[in-house]
C-alpha cells in the first residue's frame, strides 16, 4: 500500500475528500435515522415528505452547488454527486426531489440567469424556503425537447402571456418556484426547430398555472408528478431568463449536467439492493450453509458490485470533468447509461436472490428495481445516450482520434 510521508494511506482517485467527509457523515446519520426507516411507507402511500426535505435543506443539500454568496454549500460536482447516491440509497423518491430541485431548477438559473435574478432567486431556494420544478417536458415533446407547443407571446409592455401545458413535472404539485421553457418565436427559415425558445422564472402561485393531480406511477411514489397547465399566464419581462429565443442551448446543458445526478441517483439505488440482496444470502441456508457460498448466488453479488463500481467511477470522472470547465458531455451521457442499465440489473439480480421474498413487499428491493427504472428513462433515454455517444465518437475519429484519448 502507498503511504504519505505521515505514515497515512495516500489519497487514489475516487477516494472522499475532507469536504466530502463533513457533509456525507451528517447526512449519513440523517438518513438511517430519519428517512431509511420510513421510506417503505411513504412508497406505500405516496405522501410527500415536506418535513424530510426541509431537513435536508438545514443540512444545505437544497443548495449544494449554489454558491455560497448566494446563500449555498458550494459544493464541487463530484461531492455533489455523492451526495445524492446516499440520499438514493435510502429513499430515491426523496433523491430526486433534491436531485431535480438543485440540477434542473437552480441550475439552469445558474447557468443563464443575470447578476440581479441569481440575487433575487437563488438564495431562497438554497435556503430551502421555495421548491423548485423545471417545465420542460410535454405529452408530445419528450425526447424531442424542441418540437414544445407551450408559447409565451410578448405584449406592448414586455409582458408575457404563456399558453400550453406541461406533463411528467418533478414537484409540479408542490413547487414555489418554476423555471418554464417556451417557444416565443417560429424558427426562421433554414434555422434549426429549437430556434425561438425561451425560458422562464415563474412564481407557483402565478394566476393562469393550474397544477393536474399526481401521477400514479411504477415508482418513485413519494416524489411529486403532476402535468402542468398555462391559460393566459402573465409573467413579467425580468423573468426571462437568458437570451431571448436561445433557451435550447440552456436547456441541453442542464440535462447534460443532470444525467450526472441520475447516474449518482442509479448507482446509490443498486447499492442498497446489493446491500440487501447480501444480508439476505449471508443469512439464508440452502444445502447445510449460507446462499452467499454457492457460486450461483455468490457470483450475482461480484458482479452487481463491480458493476456499481464501474459505473461510480464513470460518474465521478464526468463529474470531475464537468468541474474542470472540460467537455463532460459524452462522459455524462457514458455514465448514465452506463449506471442506470446496471442499477436495473442490480436490482433485478438483488430480486433473484431473495427468491419469493424478493417479489413480496415487506422486502424493499421490488420499490428499489421500480424507482431505478426511471434512471433509464429521466434526463434522456437510454436510446438518447446512445445518440450522444456515437455523435461524439463520430467527430473524435473523424479528426483523427484514438480511443484513449475519448472525451
Amino acid at each position: 500500500m502507498t503511504t504519505s510521508s505521515d505514515g497515512t494511506a495516500a489519497p487514489v482517485w475516487g477516494d472522499l475528500s475532507d469536504d466530502a467527509r463533513a457533509v456525507l457523515g451528517p447526512l449519513r446519520e440523517f438518513l438511517d435515522a430519519e428517512v431509511r426507516p420510513g421510506a417503505t411507507h411513504r412508497d406505500a402511500t405516496g405522501e410527500f415528505p415536506r418535513a424530510i426535505v426541509d431537513e435536508l435543506a438545514r443540512l444545505g443539500l437544497l443548495g449544494m452547488q449554489v454558491p455560497e454568496r448566494y446563500g449555498g454549500a458550494g459544493l464541487d460536482g463530484e461531492t455533489a454527486a455523492r451526495v445524492i447516491e446516499e440520499i438514493a440509497a435510502a429513499d430515491g423518491s426523496l433523491c430526486l426531489t433534491v436531485a431535480s430541485h438543485n440540477s434542473l431548477c437552480s441550475g439552469h438559473i445558474m447557468l443563464a440567469g443575470s447578476e440581479a435574478q441569481l440575487e433575487r432567486f437563488l438564495p431562497p431556494l438554497a435556503r430551502g424556503e421555495r421548491l423548485g420544478a423545471w417545465g420542460l417536458t410535454e405529452s408530445g415533446a419528450g425526447s424531442d425537447a424542441a418540437a414544445l407547443r407551450t408559447r409565451a407571446t410578448e405584449e406592448a409592455d414586455g409582458t408575457f402571456v404563456i399558453d400550453g401545458s406541461k406533463a411528467f413535472i418533478t414537484q409540479g404539485g408542490v413547487a414555489d418556484t418554476f423555471v418554464i421553457v417556451a417557444r416565443t418565436d417560429a424558427p426562421t427559415e433554414g434555422a434549426h426547430p429549437s430556434d425561438g425558445v425561451s425560458a422562464f422564472v415563474v412564481d407557483g402561485d402565478t394566476p393562469g398555472l393550474s397544477r393536474g393531480l399526481p401521477e400514479k406511477k411504477l415508482g418513485l411514489k413519494s416524489s411529486d408528478t403532476t402535468a402542468l397547465t398555462f391559460e393566459g399566464m402573465r409573467v413579467p419581462g425580468d423573468r426571462l431568463l437568458g437570451t431571448r429565443g436561445a433557451a435550447f442551448r440552456d436547456v441541453m446543458r442542464v440535462l447534460d449536467a443532470g444525467r450526472i445526478g441520475i447516474a449518482a441517483m442509479a448507482i446509490g439505488l443498486g447499492r442498497a439492493a446489493l446491500d440487501v440482496a447480501a444480508r439476505y444470502a449471508l443469512e439464508r441456508e440452502a444445502f447445510g450453509r449460507p446462499i452467499a457460498h454457492h457460486q450461483g448466488v455468490a457470483f450475482k453479488l461480484a458482479e452487481m458490485a463491480t458493476e456499481l463500481d464501474a459505473a461510480r467511477l464513470l460518474t465521478l470522472r464526468a463529474a470531475a470533468l464537468k468541474d474542470a470547465g472540460r467537455d463532460f458531455v459524452a462522459a455524462a451521457a457514458r455514465a448514465k447509461l452506463f449506471a442506470s442499465t446496471r442499477a436495473v440489473q442490480a436490482c433485478d439480480n438483488a430480486i433473484q436472490v431473495l427468491g419469493g421474498y424478493g417479489y413480496i413487499e415487506e422486502y424493499e428491493v421490488g420499490r428499489l428495481w421500480r424507482d431505478a427504472r426511471l434512471t433509464r428513462i429521466g434526463e434522456g433515454t437510454d436510446e438518447i445516450q446512445h445518440l450522444i455517444i456515437a455523435r461524439a465518437l463520430i467527430r473524435h475519429y473523424a479528426a483523427g482520434g484514438r480511443a484513449i484519448d475519448l472525451p
